[in-house]
C-alpha cells in the first residue's frame, strides 16, 4: 500500500510541475498566489483571492480552467444579482399539446470551476446563494437537491472592503473557504516583464496539463499522504492558540482578538499542509508548511476587536506570533 502511494506521488511531481509551468506563460511574478491556488485545489477546496483591481487575479482563474482541464463558469457579482442567477431556476412551459409544466434551467454555478469575480459587490442574500454548494457539492431548487459537476472548485475575487459598492462576506462563507489568498502589487522588473508579455500583437496560450480525473485522484493522493504526530500537534496548537477563550492562547489574542478560528481551520491546515508537501516534491509535510500556510488559512476565520482595530492592530501580526510562540520550538527540537 505504501509503495502504491509513493507511486502515484512520484507520478504526480512531474505533471504538477508542467501545471506550475503553463500558468506562469500567462501570469508573471506571483509565485506564491499560484502555489496556494493549486494547493487549495489540490486539497478540493475554494479559494478567496484578494486584492485591487487590475492585479491578474481573474486572468489567474482563467488560465488555470485551461490549465486543470475544467469546465469554467465566470460570474460578475454585482448589486443588482439574485440568487436565481447563480443557482438557476424553474421555468414554466407550455407544451404544443396545451399542456404546461415547470423545468428547471441549471444556472452557471454548475461547472468544475466557478469564478465569482468581485464576490463582494453582491447582497450578503445573493452572498449566501453559494453556501450549501461549497461545503456540501450540491444545491436545493424548489426542495428538490441536485448534485454539482466533480471536482467542484470556487474560486472567488475580492476587493478591498474599503472600496465603494462592497459589502462584507457573512463569516459562514468565509469559513467556507480553504485559503485566503493576498494578492499585491508585484516589483519592478517583474511589472516590466508584464508589460511586455501582453502588449504585444499576441499573447502565449495556456496549455491543458490536467483533466478532471487527474485532479480528483491527485486529491485522493493527497488526502492519503501521511502526516506526523508532532505536526498534526502543531497544527491543532496553532488553532487553539489564536482562539482568545483558549488557556493556550497569548495575552495579546486574548486582548485583541473577537473570535477565532474553528475546527474547520485545523482540517484545512491538515490538507494544505499536505498539498504544499507535494507541490515541493516532499512526501510530508513538516512544521516549514504549518508556520507557510498559517495566514492563508486563518485570516479569514479570525477577528478583531472593536478596539483592537482602533489601535491599529493587525491579525497578520497576531498570527505571526502564534505561528513563531508554537513552530520554532518544533523547529529546534
Amino acid at each position: 500500500m505504501a509503495d502504491a502511494l509513493l507511486e502515484r506521488i512520484d507520478a504526480l511531481g512531474p505533471r504538477l510541475a508542467l501545471a506550475r509551468e503553463a500558468v506562469a506563460t500567462r501570469i508573471i511574478g506571483q509565485e506564491r498566489v499560484v502555489d496556494l491556488t493549486l494547493a487549495a485545489m489540490l486539497s478540493g477546496g475554494h479559494a478567496l483571492l484578494m486584492g485591487l483591481p487590475g492585479l491578474g487575479k481573474t486572468r489567474l482563474v482563467e488560465t488555470l480552467a485551461t490549465v486543470m482541464g475544467l469546465s469554467g463558469n465566470r460570474i460578475q457579482f454585482t448589486p443588482d444579482l439574485m440568487p436565481a442567477d447563480i443557482l438557476g431556476s424553474e421555468v414554466l412551459e407550455t407544451a404544443q399539446d396545451g399542456s404546461r409544466a415547470f423545468r428547471y434551467v441549471e444556472g452557471p454555478i454548475f461547472a468544475q470551476l466557478l469564478m465569482a469575480d468581485e464576490i463582494n459587490r453582491a447582497s450578503p442574500r445573493t452572498q449566501s446563494a453559494l453556501l450549501q454548494a461549497m461545503q456540501e457539492r450540491e444545491v436545493t431548487i424548489s426542495g428538490q437537491t441536485r448534485s454539482l459537476p466533480l471536482p467542484f472548485h470556487v474560486l472567488a475575487t475580492q476587493n478591498p472592503l474599503e472600496q465603494e459598492g462592497t459589502y462584507p462576506l457573512p463569516e459562514a462563507q468565509l469559513d467556507r473557504f480553504l485559503v485566503r489568498i493576498d494578492v499585491e502589487y508585484p516589483d519592478r522588473a517583474t511589472e516590466r516583464a508584464i508589460v511586455l508579455a501582453t502588449t504585444g500583437a499576441a499573447e502565449a496560450p495556456a496549455a491543458q496539463v490536467f483533466d478532471p480525473g487527474m485532479l480528483v485522484d491527485a486529491q485522493d493522493v493527497v488526502r492519503r499522504m501521511p502526516v506526523g504526530d508532532g505536526v498534526v500537534d502543531l497544527i491543532l496548537d496553532l488553532v487553539r492558540g489564536c482562539r482568545p477563550d483558549e488557556p493556550a492562547a497569548s495575552e495579546a489574542v486574548r486582548r485583541h482578538v473577537a473570535w477565532g478560528p474553528g475546527p474547520r481551520a485545523a482540517q484545512a491546515l491538515m490538507l494544505t499542509v499536505r498539498a504544499q508537501a507535494l507541490l515541493d516534491g516532499r512526501l510530508a509535510p513538516g512544521p516549514e508548511d504549518v508556520a507557510r500556510l498559517a495566514r492563508p488559512v486563518l485570516m479569514h476565520r479570525m477577528a478583531l476587536s472593536f478596539a483592537a482595530r482602533a489601535e491599529g492592530v493587525r491579525l497578520e501580526d497576531l498570527i505571526d506570533e502564534t505561528a513563531s510562540r508554537v513552530v520554532t520550538p518544533a523547529r529546534a527540537a
